[in-house]
């Protein structure tokens, strides 16, 4: 038989006990770890692989003489090429009304009209590959917290500035169905300058990712500043000479004067200042543009050859920095050697794609060079 005391509650402090006691802590918001980083990383190369290549595919179109030949615009919908006889007697129609068929191709074939349609075709589809391959996995890493604090930003405005890039490239694409059979060398240009930002920006973030340390760290700081302002200027200098390079382009610059280091014979070409202002020539005149492109491009490889001779001959130095430093010296002489090859055999299309894409390379190596420099 039990007692009173062993069947009753137990009673005292227990409930202030209970009731002073914590409530659990949170679970802390997992953070990104470095696999997230990397992998992020490599879909941002394969993006700027893909903004790499859509530069070549732009050329080519243009060389081709194929970037008039679709004038309409559709997103989403223009991925489908025409599908049936009734469809492609549509676009041909559409395009017979153009500058360019009534000035230039006037009796083109529906055959040959196909010849050129489908580079401008490959290349718009191209281009809105870059946009579902860039958009579709950001999303992804977005709702599975991949993407790290401040990162999202960035890839939101990369993005942005791809959507961008379309209105321009039609814009561009426009200006040649109005009056003239010819875009815009300024159009082409700006359509050029963007692609670069966006490959630049997208490149630099992938960078920064794979490569989070500076390998440069041995680097001394009394000379860290100066090799990153030299590194500056290649830059600045190298994009320049990539815009003159489209100025050209639009101009068909590269069909005359194709002699090299003159002119044929001559420093500048005696017509070189027929406009008036002076000031005018720069960006109009195709044999100034044709001269401030080859000069721009000769002084820009010295800055470049200069950055690796400081590089080699400099103490301390982490390896990496002097093999950045040779491979640009060797890249940039390259470059130059096919700029020089184009202009004399009068801009073929395997030696002018080549020669752009040297130019998207000698900016890559110089960032990736800047970028192992940059502060911690």
């Amino acid at each position: 038989m039990t007692t009173d005391s062993e069947t009753a509650p137990a009673s005292g402090p227990a409930p202030i006990a209970a009731a002073s006691a914590k409530p659990p802590a949170p679970t802390p918001t997992p953070v990104p770890g470095r696999g997230a980083d990397v992998a992020i990383g490599v879909w941002l190369l394969v993006c700027a692989a893909m903004v790499f290549g859509i530069v070549i595919i732009g050329g080519i179109t243009r060389l081709t003489h194929s970037g008039l030949s679709m004038v309409e615009w559709k997103p989403l919908i223009g991925i489908l090429p025409p599908l049936s006889e009734e469809e492609w007697l549509r676009v041909f129609g559409l395009y017979q009304l153009s500058p360019e068929y009534l000035q230039v191709n006037n009796g083109m074939s529906l055959d040959a009209f196909k010849g050129i349609f489908w580079w401008e075709w490959f290349h718009r589809l191209f281009a809105q590959l870059i946009g579902f391959v860039f958009l579709l996995p950001m999303v992804f890493f977005w709702l599975t917290g991949k993407i790290r604090k401040g990162l999202l930003p960035n890839l939101v405005n990369i993005f942005l500035l791809g959507a961008i890039q379309g209105v321009v490239g039609w814009l561009m694409v426009a200006s040649g169905l109005v009056d003239r059979p010819a875009v815009s060398h300024y159009r082409l240009a700006a359509h050029l300058s963007m692609a670069m930002i966006i490959f630049s920006f997208i490149w630099w973030q992938a960078l920064t990712l794979l490569r989070p340390e500076a390998r440069s760290a041995m680097v001394a700081k009394r000379n860290g500043w100066r090799l990153r302002l030299h590194l500056r200027l290649a830059l600045v200098m190298a994009l320049t000479t990539l815009i003159w390079g489209a100025l050209v382009a639009g101009l068909h610059a590269g069909l005359i004067y194709n002699t090299f280091p003159l002119m044929e014979g001559h420093f500048i070409a005696s017509e070189a200042w027929f406009y008036d202002p002076k000031w005018y020539n720069l960006f109009q005149n195709a044999p100034t543009v044709q001269f401030v492109h080859r000069w721009l491009a000769l002084s820009t490889g010295a800055v470049v050859l200069l950055y690796g001779w400081r590089v080699a001959s400099m103490e301390p130095l982490a390896p990496v920095t002097r093999r950045l430093g040779f491979v640009l010296g060797t890249w940039v002489v390259v470059q130059i050697s096919l700029g020089i090859t184009t202009l004399v055999l009068s801009v073929p299309i395997i030696t002018a794609a080549a020669h752009q894409a040297g130019a998207i390379i000698l900016v890559a190596l110089i960032l990736w060079a800047l970028h192992d420099l940059r502060r911690r």
